[in-house]
């Protein structure tokens, strides 16, 4: 319904502000993670100062919100233990 007391559309304050790229990047940084399994061929790239390991092992890493990888482990309650020491929120990815 039309109000006539109601500021031109131009004149009126966005209910959202638009987020850069890199805004939206960080966002969650440092406070959200999130864990997922791994095999051995991917550890040369998120995980560089880890020895390769060859056959059919089932390890999973703790990422930060961004991607970043932070935490290795062979079990999940041992990522879930240190994203929880470590005041982050953990997030279900799909």
């Amino acid at each position: 319904m039309y109000n006539p007391n109601s500021p031109a559309l131009e004149e009126q304050t966005p209910s959202h502000v638009p987020m850069s790229d890199d805004d939206f990047i960080q966002l969650g940084t440092g406070e959200v993670a999130y864990l997922r399994p791994i095999g051995p061929h991917e550890l040369g790239t998120l995980f560089p100062q880890v020895p390769a390991i060859s056959g059919h092992v089932l390890l999973y890493a703790l990422f930060n919100a961004d991607g970043t990888p932070m935490m290795l482990a062979d079990t999940k309650d041992a990522l879930m233990a240190n994203a929880f020491e470590n005041e982050l929120q953990m997030v279900s990815t799909h």
